[in-house]
């Protein structure tokens, strides 16, 4: 990967990276696809009551549209080991190093927190009015589940990046949210 560093974000390090960034492109991961597919145990759930937060699900044909962020020059050991203790807390992400597409050209190689399928957390093919029933209700260590989707619908909406289910799923917590559930 040579000496820069790049993190592919898809999820809440669109709004939340949490690290210096030099540089922010759109990009796009062909082979997988962004789901609420893995049960939040700390950050958007509790061990009792899980959430689901996003991950990156392998899917052929598939691709997942989402932001490619260039590390600092001279912050990437500490940017790696911030992003190891938030994203790898429960070893249902798996660290990988993938080829992203940037918008306007060109390739890098980045790194992705993808679904390890095999693991207890992973929970691909909810139904969307499943998803939106969890969410609307999950509260963990770093907030309200519906935050988290409200906040990344509205920041890839404001990207220009569409993701109907995001968009599915926001509306219909949104409306569980008024009616009370």
């Amino acid at each position: 990967m040579g000496s820069e560093l790049w993190v592919f974000g898809y999820g809440s390090l669109i709004w939340n990276p949490e690290f210096p960034v030099a540089e922010t492109r759109i990009a796009r991961l062909p082979g997988w696809h962004r789901s609420f597919c893995m049960r939040s145990i700390h950050h958007r759930g509790t061990e009792a009551a899980p959430g689901l937060v996003l991950a990156l699900d392998r899917a052929a044909g598939a691709h997942c549209d989402g932001v490619a962020f260039r590390v600092a020059s001279g912050a990437e050991a500490d940017t790696l080991a911030g992003l190891r203790e938030r994203e790898l807390i429960s070893a249902a992400y798996l660290e990988e190093r993938l080829w992203v597409d940037l918008q306007g050209g060109g390739r890098v190689e980045a790194l992705a927190y993808v679904i390890d399928p095999d693991h207890v957390q992973y929970c691909g093919g909810l139904a969307l009015p499943e998803q939106a029933a969890i969410i609307a209700q999950a509260v963990g260590g770093r907030g309200r589940n519906c935050d988290y989707l409200f906040n990344t619908a509205d920041h890839l909406a404001a990207l220009g990046i569409e993701d109907a289910d995001l968009a599915w799923l926001a509306a219909a917590v949104r409306q569980l949210q008024a009616a009370g559930n």
